[in-house]
């Protein structure tokens, strides 16, 4: 209970924050940003966070700076290319997923790897942004990152069974987010189909998967609760999965900003920007839940016992990255320590 208040205080703080600001006399914008994603506009990640700090920046910037967000992908393109869409100037700054692209960005996967990462998501979004101004200035050198983070844990969310164990999930096929979340589905008997989060709808209702992994937040907006009849939970961390998220600004177009609003795009980045986004994700968990209880959905949590048998599982998922990692030139031991080292700084923070 503490934690939910805790949460939502931040929510409102950060949502808040442009209305108290010092005001200031009206200035024509010197700047227009587009900001491309991918999301409905209804989705908490526009509602909660991209419109709250889009508004912060331009509010610091004394309205020197506007920024337009398009959802949807209304600026054209599908979801895997809006990274070089954010490198090539087509948008000039974008919220996507570096999962979206398998293989490109091998040293983020870390944070995806199975049971790893927090069940809470400001706990994993602290971690990765910390972890990413060590460990991955290279990997996303094409773009200027404005912050990173992860979700809370993922939920497996079924039309045609519940699943409370491993056996309950072979042979169905299930929408993944990530190469490595993929491969734990398969690891524990599913069907693995991977597909960008906006496709998820029109493939439940068409039967072509029989469920998806997702964490609650995107819920609502796709009416997720709808399409299906049940939902199962991992307890406690480590989770089974998240997925990681960027928001990064086209370079050449952040280094042609005065130096006063790069200052403000810079205030208004890495753990700020990443706090803002793990506090929306986890404050949105209670809604989902409520629309799929509702709905008279099957929630279920599976026992610490099967867990720990899921666990085992997917442990090959674990050794296989990091036996790769070695071909592309890192240390995945190395990064993997570190970033369980992090998640674990966060928690008991």
């Amino acid at each position: 209970m503490h934690r939910r208040l805790f949460l939502k205080s931040m929510l409102s703080t950060a949502v808040a924050a442009p209305a108290i600001l010092r005001s200031v006399g009206a200035r024509a914008a010197e700047v227009t940003l587009r900001l491309h994603h991918f999301l409905p506009a209804t989705s908490n990640g526009h509602t909660s966070f991209l419109s709250p700090w889009s508004k912060k920046v331009e509010s610091e910037s004394q309205g020197r700076i506007k920024i337009d967000i398009f959802p949807a992908m209304q600026l054209g393109g599908a979801p895997p290319q809006l990274f070089d869409q954010a490198r090539d100037g087509v948008a000039d700054i974008v919220w996507t997923l570096p999962g979206n692209t398998p293989g490109r960005f091998p040293k983020i996967e870390v944070f995806e790897l199975p049971f790893i990462a927090s069940r809470m998501a400001l706990v994993n979004s602290m971690a990765l942004q910390e972890f990413a101004v060590k460990q991955l200035e290279d990997e996303f050198k094409e773009v200027h990152p404005i912050c990173f983070w992860a979700h809370d844990r993922g939920v497996i969310h079924t039309t045609r069974r519940a699943v409370k164990t491993m056996a309950d999930l072979k042979g169905l096929k299930l929408r993944f987010p990530t190469r490595l979340a993929g491969e734990a589905l398969k690891a524990l008997g599913a069907s693995p189909i991977g597909m960008p989060v906006p496709q998820v709808p029109e493939a439940l209702a068409q039967k072509v998967i029989d469920g998806a992994v997702l964490p609650w937040e995107v819920v609502p907006s796709l009416k997720v609760h709808e399409l299906v009849k049940f939902h199962t939970d991992i307890p406690g961390s480590p989770t089974l999965y998240t997925s990681t998220f960027v928001l990064a600004m086209n370079k050449a177009k952040y280094e042609s900003l005065p130096p006063d609003l790069q200052g403000v795009i810079d205030a208004n980045s890495g753990t700020v920007a990443a706090t803002m986004a793990g506090v929306m994700w986890d404050t949105a968990v209670e809604a989902g839940v409520q629309l799929a209880t509702q709905r008279g959905n099957t929630l279920y949590t599976i026992t610490e016992a099967e867990k720990e048998k899921w666990r085992k599982a997917t442990q090959p998922v674990i050794d296989r990255w990091r036996a790769a990692s070695k071909q592309k030139g890192f240390d995945g031991g190395v990064l993997l320590d570190e970033a369980q080292h992090l998640i674990e700084k966060y928690r008991t923070t």
